[in-house]
């Protein structure tokens, strides 16, 4: 009997579901560690000698391979020839090796090493404009040791990201897809709820120790290892009973030159970067914006931020939906980057002025509420904009260009709120009024590419305003 007519594992929904889990688990613990730092800016300055020039330097740091050495593309590639399974387990390899470094670099025994000595004396760049490496003179050894590791952990996570969306079309083809894919998102950004609130309690356990929620967020990804290698034993066997991997459209060099011409791509790629410029690198300065403005703990300032990544994993499958059966993803677009620049300026003009915590929690569940409407109109909208052939190498180019964005801007917040605050030396006492006007500056920009993207939407069709299902 012909195999490929024989009951799949997949079609178990047991087993799909096990392997969403798995999957899921392995970008939920990439989550946390991607933020195990963001809360603990306060202790890198009293304990690593980070001040926010060094922190920002750092924050920045995951996305440099991704930037300059085009590792995103190269991870596709990866995916394309490798498959499912082998990309999924290397990626988790190269995030608990860059985790690793990172956590090595925050340790006591890192302090007085020859390696410490090392990176004293070299990666001392100038701030030339050269200069695009997160490096400097000045920087401490700890932190570039650490932006080493962020900037392969960052490889690594990336690289998952892609192979866990491949392997829930492989798993959920003809079935409950959408909904999968809304849970693996829910789910992993989780783990940005749990670094807020996790990483300031382990970290001020006594002893008082930075390193501490770090090494915990290395023995996660050591278990999201484990599940990316035991996903791959399913994995095999599904592969053993006839099923195919639906593979992404590659990406082109040549595709550049049209996807280049194209006005209504630019609006998205600038929009999509101006946004999220002004969301994951906030997030890194978020607990301690908190903290100078309320005279709260980190401990406390989680507790306010923790409605952020809650809300937005609560809301987005719910918008995706009404996207999915209502359509106006260009006016959600335009919503969200109105209620994120409400965001931001609540923080940059109201909330230092009162200090009240009602403003805060507002300010918090607005850019909870933004972080939903953009990203859940946003991607679906891309296939309405370019041509169908060239949709593999329009995401690669959307997502290069955007992590020219995450690259710098975490940099550029860090060298502004220094600037913005001479002789400040203590982390509880910066004023953090013009970062917060930095990133509402983005949220207008994004705000007047959203209108122009309706405009042309109106003029030429694209039907951004349309439901995605067509009865």
């Amino acid at each position: 009997m012909n195999t490929t007519l024989q009951p799949k594992i997949s079609d178990s929904a047991l087993m799909r579901w096990t392997a969403l889990v798995l999957l899921a688990s392995a970008m939920f613990f990439g989550y946390i560690f991607m933020d195990i730092l963001s809360p603990l800016q306060e202790l890198l300055q009293n304990q690593s000698g980070w001040d926010s020039n060094a922190y920002g330097h750092y924050a920045g740091s995951e996305t440099f391979l991704n930037v300059f050495v085009f590792f995103l593309i190269i991870a596709g590639i990866i995916l394309d020839k490798m498959g499912v399974r082998f990309t999924a387990i290397l990626s988790g390899a190269v995030m608990l090796a860059g985790a690793s470094l990172n956590w090595y670099a925050v340790t006591d025994s890192f302090k007085g090493s020859g390696l410490e000595a090392f990176f004293q004396n070299n990666l001392n760049l100038p701030a030339e404009w050269w200069n695009v490496t997160p490096f400097y003179e000045g920087m401490p050894a700890s932190a570039k040791l650490s932006a080493i590791g962020f900037m392969f952990f960052g490889c690594g996570v990336e690289m998952a990201g892609i192979t866990v969306s491949r392997g829930i079309v492989k798993w959920f083809k003809g079935k409950e897809m959408a909904l999968a894919m809304g849970v693996e998102m829910a789910i992993a950004r989780l783990g940005v709820a749990v670094v807020v609130l996790g990483s300031p309690k382990l970290a001020f356990m006594e002893p008082i120790s930075v390193s501490r929620p770090v090494a915990v967020a290395v023995l996660l990804l050591l278990i999201g290892l484990i599940c990316f290698i035991t996903y791959a034993f399913m994995d095999k066997k599904l592969d053993a009973q006839g099923a195919e991997e639906e593979k992404d459209d590659p990406f082109r060099i040549k595709d550049l030159g049209k996807i280049f011409s194209s006005k209504v791509f630019w609006l998205v790629a600038l929009l999509c970067v101006l946004y999220y410029s002004a969301i994951f690198p906030f997030q890194k300065y978020a607990i301690n914006m908190l903290q100078c403005n309320l005279g709260y703990t980190a401990e406390q300032a989680g507790l306010v931020f923790f409605v952020f990544p809650l809300g937005a994993a609560a809301i987005t499958p719910l918008l995706g939906n009404y996207l999915d059966r209502k359509g106006k993803g260009a006016s959600m677009l335009i919503l969200g980057a109105i209620l994120m620049t409400a965001c931001h300026l609540v923080f940059a003009l109201l909330l230092p002025a009162t200090q009240s915590v009602l403003l805060a929690y507002t300010g918090i569940i607005l850019l909870g509420i933004s972080f939903s409407l953009v990203p859940a109109a946003l991607w679906p909208s891309v296939p309405k904009l370019v041509d169908n052939k060239l949709l593999g190498s329009a995401y690669a180019v959307i997502f290069w260009i955007q992590n020219i964005g995450l690259y710098s801007f975490p940099m550029i917040i860090g060298s502004v709120l220094k600037t913005s605050n001479p002789g400040v030396t203590d982390p509880l006492q910066y004023n953090y009024t013009t970062p917060m006007l930095l990133f509402a500056s983005l949220g207008i920009l994004a705000l007047l590419f959203g209108l122009w993207l309706k405009w042309e939407d109106h003029r030429k069709g694209y039907g951004l305003e349309e439901p995605n299902i067509k009865k």
